[in-house]
């Protein structure tokens, strides 16, 4: 009874420096979203390898099915099988989604760079341009520029892209001006070395690496906004199978055929999920390994 009393000090004494802890990898929840991910990737990539239909076949006939043997996920208003749609919709939606990511990523360092590293003047200038554009919704600033660009598959990834760009950039100019005030850094600056050569070869990896994991996190979100774009009519156009474009055709025809916009906003959930569930594993390592 005494010795239940006595606190633990066991938990307190610890590890040997010789004895590391052993790894036990990622949750089962990770790996299965990781999976699921290959799996849409490869849908994206092959399609055909998941199904021998075309998706702009139409069969009158068999226009508005609900889902059976012959037709797993049902048909459209068109008579359209609504799986071979749904697969092959997985190439341009996931484009959009990873083309707007790449531009957000890309433009976003080079500004967060240029106002870290570019004097007091020009990081004034960007922050408060940055500012100005994080206080506009995402969504509304897409929409404010597929205005002026137009409409199409690459005036929605550019607007998309330019939406996320201030996040990124102020992520970035935060990590520089880390990187900058280092050790390291004033190491080499009173060495001498060439400004050029500091920055690609110290501050430009180190200020970049954590941009990538949230980037992942930031594909989902961008899938998202896509959706919605193409939902509301500014993207691809007719009769592409991208999800977007699918959910506006069902939402017509939830009460007489809901299958129409319940599957395609499925397929949407499903991969944003896998993708943040993916994305927010590989921040939580590079934060632990980055705080050791």
């Amino acid at each position: 009874m005494a010795s239940s009393l006595l606190p633990d000090l066991t938990a307190a004494v610890p590890a040997p420096a010789g004895v590391r802890r052993r790894w036990t990898g990622p949750p089962a929840t990770v790996v299965l979203a990781g999976a699921l991910l290959l799996v849409i990737v490869l849908v994206a990539v092959a399609p055909g390898l998941f199904t021998g239909g075309s998706p702009t076949a139409t069969d009158p006939v068999a226009a508005l099915r609900a889902p059976s043997s012959a037709h797993w996920l049902g048909t459209d208003q068109l008579g359209r099988d609504l799986l071979t749609r749904i697969l092959y919709g997985a190439r341009p939606s996931l484009l959009l989604g990873f083309g707007s990511t790449v531009i957000s990523v890309v433009v976003g360092a080079a500004l967060g760079l240029a106002s870290a590293l570019g004097g007091r003047a020009a990081d004034q200038l960007l922050m408060r341009l940055a500012d100005i554009l994080l206080a506009l919704p995402a969504l509304l600033l897409a929409l404010l520029v597929v205005s002026v660009l137009g409409t199409g598959t690459v005036n929605v990834m550019t607007a998309i892209g330019i939406a996320f760009v201030p996040g990124y950039a102020r992520l970035v100019r935060a990590e520089a001006l880390v990187v900058r005030r280092s050790g390291y850094i004033e190491s080499a600056v009173a060495l001498g070395l060439p400004r050029r050569l500091i920055v690609l070869r110290h501050v430009l990896p180190n200020a970049l690496a954590p941009l990538l994991t949230l980037a992942t996190v930031g594909f989902g979100t961008a899938l998202i906004s896509a959706s919605g774009l193409s939902f509301l009519g500014l993207g691809p156009a007719a009769p592409s199978p991208e999800w977007g474009a699918l959910l506006s055709s069902g939402r017509d025809f939830l009460q007489t055929a809901w299958w129409i916009g319940v599957f395609p906003g499925a397929a949407v959930t499903t991969t944003v999920i896998a993708v943040n569930v993916v994305g927010r594993f590989a921040q939580q390592r590079f934060t632990r390994r980055t705080t050791r």
